[in-house]
C-alpha cells in the first residue's frame, strides 16, 4: 500500500496520526514506512525531514526520510539503536518544524533566484541556513550586491505561491517549463506538480514551499563561485 503524501497538499502540517505498514533495514539503518506522513523525503536537492515517531509515551527519533524501493512509499529512517514499532502500530509522526520551515523559505527563494538569473540550472542544494544553485552562464561578471537587491525586490512583492498538477504529456509538450539540467522533474506517475509564484515563476517541483514570497524574509547572495568555464555557483543565506 503506498504512502499518502500529506506534505504535498499542505506543507504546513507538522504532525499527523499514522499506522506502520512496513519495517525495513538497509546498510544497518532501520526504516519505518507509514500509511500517511508529513515527512518530506530526500529529493530534488531538498534533504529529508527529521523529527520523531511517538507511540504512546515512547518517542523514536527520525534521522531523515527517504523514498522506498518505489516512489510510492516513504521510509522514516530511525536514529541508530532505536527499536522500531510493530507493523499495525498507531502513532504520531512529527517533523522538526523549524528546520522544515527554513527549508521551505529557502526553496521558494531559490525559485526566485532562478528568475533573477534566467539561465539553465545545473545543480542545487537546499539547507536551513545556506542554499545554492549552479547555473550554466556563458559570461561572468556577476555582482553579489546587485543580485541581492534584485532577489529581495522579488521577495518583497509578497506574491502568492500555489501548485497545480499537469500530465506528463503536457509537460513534455512544454519543455520550457523545465529549468534544471541535472535534476529531472518528478515524472513517471502520469502527472507532474507545478509550483507557481504569481506573475514571476512557473516550474515543475515536488518540494515544499511557503504560501507567499514575503514569508521568505530578506536573503543575501553570500558567494559566487566559478565551477567551470560556464558554470557559476551562487550561494544564498538569510540576511
Amino acid at each position: 500500500m503506498p504512502t499518502e503524501f500529506l506534505f504535498r497538499d499542505d506543507s504546513y502540517l507538522a504532525e499527523c496520526e499514522a499506522v506502520v505498514i512496513a519495517i525495513s533495514e538497509k546498510d544497518g539503518a532501520v526504516g519505518v514506512a507509514l500509511d500517511r506522513t508529513v515527512f518530506y523525503p530526500t529529493g530534488g536537492g531538498q534533504p529529508g525531514d527529521g523529527g520523531s515517531l511517538q507511540v504512546e509515551a515512547t518517542v523514536l527519533a527520525v534521522a531523515t526520510a527517504v523514498y522506498g524501493d518505489t516512489k510510492g512509499d516513504i521510509v522514516h529512517v530511525l536514529a541508530p539503536g532505536a527499536t522500531p514499532p510493530a507493523v499495525g502500530t498507531r502513532l504520531v509522526a512529527r517533523i522538526d518544524w523549524p528546520t522544515r520551515h527554513a527549508r521551505m523559505r529557502m526553496h521558494t527563494g531559490l525559485h526566485l533566484l532562478s528568475v533573477v538569473l534566467p539561465y539553465p540550472v545545473t545543480g542545487g542544494s537546499i539547507g536551513a541556513e545556506e542554499s545554492r544553485l549552479d547555473f550554466d552562464i556563458p559570461e561572468s561578471g556577476l555582482d553579489r550586491d546587485t543580485l541581492t537587491d534584485k532577489l529581495n525586490e522579488l521577495i518583497g512583492q509578497d506574491a502568492a505561491v500555489t501548485d497545480r498538477w499537469i500530465t506528463d504529456a503536457e509537460l513534455e509538450a512544454n519543455p520550457g517549463l523545465v529549468k534544471t539540467m541535472a535534476v529531472k522533474p518528478p515524472m513517471g506517475s502520469g502527472k507532474v506538480r507545478l509550483v507557481e509564484i504569481a506573475g514571476l515563476d512557473l516550474q515543475p517541483c515536488g518540494g515544499t514551499h511557503v504560501r507567499r514570497t514575503g514569508e521568505i524574509g530578506r536573503m543575501s547572495v553570500s558567494a559566487i563561485e566559478k565551477k567551470g568555464k560556464q558554470n557559476r555557483r551562487v550561494r544564498v543565506v538569510f540576511a
